[in-house]
């Protein structure tokens, strides 16, 4: 795209003259022989340099430049004019023009001043991107993707970061609704106050109250000092209530007061406290249909669901891969010079990830545990290499000639997948759940059920 200068002038001989020269250096021209029509052109075109003449009818040259630098801060100015004062000057330099010229003037001296004005002008604007750039990445650190789905995502939480509305981040397992909430959390007024994290489904159901909205001393056996909760830690910032749809129906209903009316009371407590606090919800669930089904209220559903985002399955955005990998071999490999073969990418691009980018990261860890340096076909898990993801036992499926007692066969299965996740996840309970894309709360029924130990304090169930 050719550079665009703009004169300005109400002497059409000097127009002429103008864009006669500048066109012969290769810039595009477009002239205007007042301010108002100027600021017309700056409305409807992209104009790197402005050229204006200060003494016109109408507004003035200097009106014009204050004017440009308030629409288009990066657009350079140059003003030219046959009544210099030193006055004039230093109030235009002061307005942001790059230089004030006298007429007459050189043709040289011109083109050199065009020149460097231009290349001040783009200067600033890379800067500016830079900056820009550099601020996007202190937002959206940790979500990595330049596809169409994912653009329309930062779009969508650049608007709720000017809000201070409760919002409901929704989508499967793995596909960063953290990431996200902590994204909003960064781009608002709030980012320097704290940002606490919870899993409502990892907290048991006797601890949530407490948890939650704190206690005093003495409120229950084990309570020996204040405890401030969750929304007091959160007060001032953000507080991310991931997998809201595990809180129990009794919980709900204490947490919709407190949305409602901004203040907590604590478990055994006699008075209240008010709290400046940005809810931000996440569930893996269909809310909606909890609702249908009676296990969620539907005015803390109406509540907490002001601004909704999506969050896309990995599925769906597969041109991200290459960009997610390559963040990732950043990521784990110390000296950044992690490879992978296009074979092994290819196979990446070529599944489909019902963990979606937390599974894609659990692969790449696993691939470079085998090669330090190098991901193959060969380090990838079978399932890549084979193509589908089967969950058949490794004997297969055999029914003997005097059957079998299913349900029996599938606690038997149900136990060793407990036992396995629980291994393969170094014995973190949330961590396994993950893994059988259960909810926390059914994970821990099942240990109970099988006699796989007991369930876990609420230790998992935040991350500050």
């Amino acid at each position: 795209m050719k550079t665009r200068v703009l004169i300005v002038d109400d002497e059409l001989s000097m127009r002429e003259f103008l864009s006669i020269l500048l066109e012969r250096e290769g810039y595009e021209v477009l002239t205007a022989a007042d301010a108002a029509t100027a600021l017309s052109r700056l409305a409807s075109n992209r104009i790197d340099l402005v050229i204006s003449d200060v003494q016109m009818p109408g507004l003035s040259g200097l009106e014009l430049l204050a004017s440009i630098k308030q629409q288009t801060p990066d657009t350079a100015v140059l003003l030219v004019t046959a009544f210099s004062t030193a006055e004039q000057a230093v109030e235009a330099m002061k307005l942001g023009a790059y230089d004030y010229l006298a007429k007459p003037f050189k043709v040289e001296e011109i083109k050199v001043l065009v020149r460097n004005a231009l290349e001040r002008s783009e200067l600033k604007r890379e800067n500016r991107l830079l900056r820009e750039q550099a601020a996007e990445s202190e937002m959206f650190v940790g979500i990595v993707g330049r596809s169409p789905r994912m653009r329309e995502l930062f779009g969508l939480l650049r608007k709720v970061m000017e809000t201070a509305s409760t919002v409901l981040i929704t989508g499967e397992s793995g596909t960063g609704k953290e990431l996200a909430a902590r994204a909003i959390h960064n781009g608002s007024n709030r980012k320097h106050k704290p940002f606490v994290a919870v899993n409502c489904g990892a907290i048991p159901e006797n601890l949530i109250e407490s948890e939650l909205f704190g206690h005093v001393r003495g409120a229950f056996t084990g309570a020996v000092g204040e405890h401030p909760g969750f929304f007091e830690q959160a007060n001032g910032g953000t507080l991310f209530l991931d997998e809201i749809g595990e809180l129990p129906l009794a919980m709900q209903t204490r947490l919709l007061r407190v949305l409602q009316e901004r203040e907590v009371r604590r478990v055994g407590g006699n008075c209240t406290k008010k709290v400046d606090v940005r809810v931000v919800a996440a569930s893996n669930r269909d809310l909606a249909e909890l609702v249908r089904g009676g296990d969620f209220r539907e005015d803390l559903y109406y509540r907490i669901n002001v601004f909704q985002v999506v969050m896309p399955p990995l599925r769906e955005r597969i041109e991200d891969i290459p960009l997610l990998v390559e963040h990732l071999l950043r990521k784990h490999v110390a000296a950044g010079n992690g490879t992978i073969s296009s074979e092994a990418l290819k196979a990446l691009m070529n599944y489909g990830f019902p963990g979606n980018v937390r599974e894609l990261e659990n692969i790449i860890e696993r691939a470079l545990v085998l090669n330090p340096e190098r991901i193959t076909v060969d380090t990838l898990p079978a399932v890549l290499r084979g193509g589908e993801r089967r969950y058949e036992s490794a004997g297969g499926v055999q029914i003997p000639d005097d059957g079998i007692e299913l349900e029996a066969v599938l606690e038997h299965l149900e136990k060793q997948y407990l036992q396995q996740a629980l291994a393969k996840a170094g014995g973190s309970k949330t961590r396994a759940a993950e893994l059988l894309r259960m909810s926390f709360r059914s994970f821990r029924y099942k240990l109970s059920k099988y006699g796989l130990g007991p369930p876990d304090g609420a230790a998992d169930a935040v991350r500050n």
